[in-house]
């Protein structure tokens, strides 16, 4: 049954992702990049309800009100990465428009790729690590500054459930020069969506969202230990069983 569910939200994502590509590219010629990304989140509100009625998977969250709130409130939000369901959902509880630091490769992926090359994104060229890291943080002040919120997954990559990857300073190090908050979210997404495997499993997601840290006059790196430190301890918090 799961493996069917698996394949029925495969087809559902697929079928979906085309007409709302389209609509994304017609709607950035005329409109803001803010009006665009609302519509491009109306695709993932879209997937997640295929992912709760599909796939039989259910979002729990906590410490939505650890937010900024404010139209020109500026955030980095620094997340645990396990799954491409962060990425799908954390867009939808969000009230500023996101914007993702990911991999200029993601691009070439025929529709999404072509949704978010509408999106005011930051995608990067990992090749050059130190000049990856200059246009994280030339283009972050900008997008902060127009009252989005930067995403950064600090671990890099896609980490299997109950470990724990090396935690890079991009991240803190844009809080640091522009003086906004860090605020970290815990995510247990592999527990019913895993890194690696086709088949998804039906049950309960817990999400969690830590207090804003304090940004100005701090060491990135000690920040980013900081960051981690409360990451990890609240992943055994909501996903006891992978740390067993």
């Amino acid at each position: 049954m799961a493996w069917l569910r698996s394949v029925l939200h495969l087809l559902w994502m697929g079928i979906t992702v085309i007409p709302w590509t389209l609509a994304v590219l017609v709607v950035s010629l005329f409109a803001s990049r803010t009006t665009t990304w609302w519509v491009a989140v109306n695709w993932f509100r879209v997937v997640m309800w295929g992912t709760r009625v599909i796939l039989g998977v259910r979002m729990e969250v906590q410490g939505l009100h650890n937010l900024p709130l404010g139209q020109t409130s500026a955030a980095v939000l620094l997340s645990k990465h396990q799954s491409t369901l962060e990425t799908l959902w954390l867009p939808t509880i969000m009230s500023h428009p996101l914007a993702f630091v990911f991999k200029r490769e993601l691009l070439k992926i025929p529709f999404f790729g072509w949704s978010m090359a509408r999106l005011d994104m930051i995608h990067i060229n990992r090749e050059s690590r130190t000049v990856a890291m200059k246009h994280v943080i030339d283009q972050g002040k900008r997008l902060l500054a127009q009252g989005n919120w930067v995403i950064m997954f600090p671990e890099g990559t896609r980490m299997p459930r109950g470990e724990a990857g090396t935690y890079q300073t991009a991240g803190t190090r844009l809080a640091v020069e522009s003086g906004a908050p860090v605020v970290p979210i815990a995510v247990a997404t592999a527990r019913c969506w895993p890194k690696e495997g086709f088949v998804k499993h039906a049950g309960v997601v817990r999400v969690s969202i830590g207090a804003p840290m304090e940004s100005a006059g701090r060491d990135p790196k000690a920040l980013m230990r900081e960051a981690q430190a409360w990451i990890e301890a609240e992943m055994r918090r909501i996903d006891p069983e992978a740390y067993r």
